[in-house]
């Protein structure tokens, strides 16, 4: 095997936007071809050369900086905080901004813990409401009673970014509900395109940095660069300038002038990557799903470095070789996975608003960031300007993990290529000749359940499609673990193995591959997080949640071979559940009621488990639908199988009236939206409750955001308990479809 060990060539820091070349590889077989971020598909190049060309496709000195994050925090706070709602209407009065306290070093201090290098606010959300001292509007901070109306949420978090050695970044929302909605508002008022200068001067608020723009804007763009500038010029040094593609509402035909917002961003934040557009793209989620192959190259059908216009890409494939043959460009624009530590955007409350688990914010660590992807965790401050306990246990206690797993490297002191063991990112091994394979040895043995591979895209790309992870074991080689693409970086994740051998081979590569690093850890294995399920009849069932390891294709059980030994044990009364509560060992029925469940092993205690049973279902009966034609399908919602629904289409109103078979005490529902399609998602509605089943009386309005992107389970509690025996669903505002109502599962309770 010959061997190659190459510096990161100098050319790289001139790679910071568009199509320049950082230089070149020379590979063995003589072919020559210059590296790129964009490289063009010619009409006459056939698939061997597409796939050359997507070889040779590397990421800016920004993306790269970009990708060594690995691990961000976003921020979303503002009225929504304080309205509780995921979206506001732009007109909220300023001063519903309620905050009393703020506290950005906690804020910090928690991510830092975590193993963040970046936090991005949402300085500007759609409503339009600002959160630093805008020269250009009184719709923000300025006009709400924090301090006085000096207060300035970005500015404090850049001083606290700053102490703790963390990067900046913002959020700022072209889609603007107050600029709409106001009376003289700036988006879509039909305004002429005229040469202005950027900044707007504004009297008594002059700028330090005395860089000017000139544009052909309108007013909103106007309006839009202003506001850019005075972040990007008096906050210190900004990262990623984040937009999303959400637009709650348009008017007057608006369009955005990105190409003059790329250019100021560009001169003013020349360190900055930005998300939505050329730099850095959406996974396509909000749940923190992961591609099991994420690809960085993939095809465009035109020049990305000047589109102005960049949907969502949210297939499951999108940079195979059948991917790549359809496109004109090839373009390096990495996946950002990002999600949020509670149920939705916003805090809303530390009663009923679920925060993900540690497991489940590690799992989704090691999927995304050992996916070739960044990690962008959302942590919405509460109403007293902090993180809430139970976000800051989470966020300790995953950074904890992380350092506990991956600052170990237990190939420290292994044999071989010392390109992938020095843990130099400019060095790597250059696997030109065949056997294409990477043989390791340790003096002794070890233990490892986790393998982490990088590729040296900043020079050669990405160009590994299939790897595959072996151990010496009883006298002969055994494979413990495979993965598709590896790129910036992967986690190989198994059941752990003892060993003092390890082979990695490449059995399907795009060009002649280039690994710079590997290493093998230990994850000190957990109680698994447990999760519940009650059928129509009211038998419940407990089991540990299954993850979608990569190993399960050896027909690997996760429970088994990771916890093995473990016991479940429960409570129905809500109080927390120890060794000492009611031991799991099958299926039992339960009534209304709260569940709690946990899994121990080893003395250890893992992540408490929590689900809201409502009512047995099997009693209940159908009394009325809004569609005739669709009463028998309305069982689907009481059947307790997410996979089926009831659906009802209609020109008029939509409801659902149910016979609970005897007067309970009813204190709220439970809706799960149907995730076949977006069709039908009961956004708003009305709580009617009967003794009679003829004469309604409302018990409560509920509202449901954002339930498009995230489609999971939402309940609402009635502002007092009522007695009834009937209870029906008013649906006066439907998110997707405008003729049809669905409901995957009601819970009454």
């Amino acid at each position: 095997m010959k061997k190659r060990t190459t510096m990161l060539l100098l050319a790289t820091a001139a790679l910071t936007h568009g199509i320049s070349c950082y230089g070149s590889t020379a590979d063995s077989s003589g072919i020559t071809m210059p590296v790129r971020n964009t490289i063009k598909i010619e009409a006459s190049d056939s698939k061997e050369t597409i796939i050359e060309k997507a070889s040779h496709v590397v990421p800016t000195a920004n993306q790269l900086s970009a990708l060594h994050n690995e691990f961000i925090a976003f921020i979303h706070f503002g009225p929504n905080t304080f309205t509780r709602m995921e979206w506001g209407n732009g007109m909220e009065d300023p001063k519903v901004f309620d905050l009393k306290e703020l506290d950005t070093d906690q804020w910090c201090e928690a991510i830092k813990a975590a193993g963040m290098k970046m936090v991005i606010l949402t300085v500007k959300h759609h409503d339009g409401f600002v959160l630093w001292q805008s020269r250009y509007t009184t719709h923000g901070i300025m006009s709400s009673n924090f301090r006085n109306g000096k207060g300035d949420v970005l500015k404090d978090l850049s001083e606290s970014c700053r102490k703790y050695g963390l990067k900046l970044g913002v959020y700022l929302s072209p889609a603007d509900l107050f600029q709409i909605e106001h009376p003289r508002g700036l988006y879509g008022n039909l305004s002429k395109y005229t040469k202005r200068t950027i900044p707007r001067q504004v009297e008594g608020r002059p700028f330090s940095n005395k860089t000017t723009f000139q544009f052909e804007v309108d007013d909103y763009n106007e309006y839009f660069l202003n506001q850019l500038f005075e972040i990007l010029t008096e906050y210190g040094p900004i990262h990623e300038v984040w937009f999303d593609g959400a637009h709650p509402k348009t008017k007057g035909g608006q369009t955005y002038n990105y190409p003059a917002w790329k250019e100021l961003i560009h001169k003013l934040a020349p360190q900055a990557v930005i998300f939505g557009r050329e730099d850095v793209r959406w996974c396509g989620n909000e749940s923190g799903n992961t591609r099991k192959t994420e690809w960085n190259v993939i095809p465009y059908q035109d020049n990305p470095n000047t589109m102005t216009q960049f949907s969502d890409l949210t297939d499951r494939d999108l940079g195979s070789r059948e991917q790549l043959y359809k496109g004109k460009y090839l373009h390096y624009q990495q996946a950002e996975t990002n999600t949020s530590i509670r149920e939705g955007w916003f805090y809303r409350d530390d009663t009923h608003q679920r925060v993900r688990s540690t497991d489940d914010v590690f799992d989704i660590y090691e999927r995304a960031v050992g996916g070739n992807s960044t990690f962008l965790l959302n942590i919405p401050p509460n109403r007293e300007g902090k993180f809430s306990p139970a976000d800051t246990k989470v966020l300790n206690e995953t950074g904890q993990r992380i350092r506990d797993t991956y600052n170990l490297n237990l190939l420290a002191n292994a044999g071989g290529p010392q390109q992938v063991l020095d843990n130099n990112p400019n060095t790597y091994l250059f696997l030109d000749k065949d056997p294409r394979e990477i043989v390791l040895t340790t003096p002794t043995p070890i233990t490892i359940n986790r393998f982490l591979i990088q590729e040296a895209v900043a020079t050669h790309g990405e160009r590994v499609e299939q790897h595959t992870l072996e151990a010496y074991i009883d006298g002969g080689w055994k494979e413990i673990a495979h993965g598709t693409n590896i790129g910036y970086k992967r986690i190989l994740r198994f059941p752990q193995v003892t060993t003092n051998k390890l082979r990695v081979r490449f059995p399907q590569v795009r060009f002649t591959p280039a690994i710079s690093n590997i290493s093998a850890h230990y994850y000190d294995t957990r109680p698994p997080q447990v999760t519940s399920h009650r059928d129509y009849q009211g038998m419940v069932t407990i089991q540990p949640v299954q993850h979608e390891f990569n190993w399960n294709a050896h027909g690997e059980n996760i429970a088994s071979n990771l916890n093995a030994g473990y016991k479940i044990y429960y409570t129905t009364d809500g109080t927390e559940p120890t060794d000492k509560s009611e031991q799991y060992k099958e299926p039992f029925r339960m009534d209304a009621g709260q569940l709690k469940a946990v899994a121990i092993l080893n003395n250890l205690t893992g992540t408490v488990h929590t689900e809201r049973y409502g009512f047995i279902k099997k009693e209940w009966k159908l009394l009325q639908a809004s569609s005739e034609s669709e009463k028998h399908a309305a069982v689907l919602a009481f059947d307790e199988k997410p996979e089926t629904y009831w659906s009802a289409k209609a020109s008029g109103k939509h409801y659902l009236a149910v016979d609970l078979s005897r007067t309970q005490t009813i204190t709220g529902i439970a809706y799960t939206p149907q995730k076949e399609n977006a069709e039908g998602m009961i956004s708003k509605g009305v709580v009617q409750v009967s003794n009679d089943g003829k004469t309604w009386k409302e018990a409560g309005r509920f509202a449901f955001g954002n339930l498009i992107n995230d489609p999971t389970k939402r309940y609402y509690y009635l502002p007092a308990s009522v007695k009834a025996r009937y209870l029906r669903i008013d649906v006066s505002e439907i998110a997707a479809g405008k003729n049809e109502a669905s409901i995957a599962e009601l819970d009454i309770f």
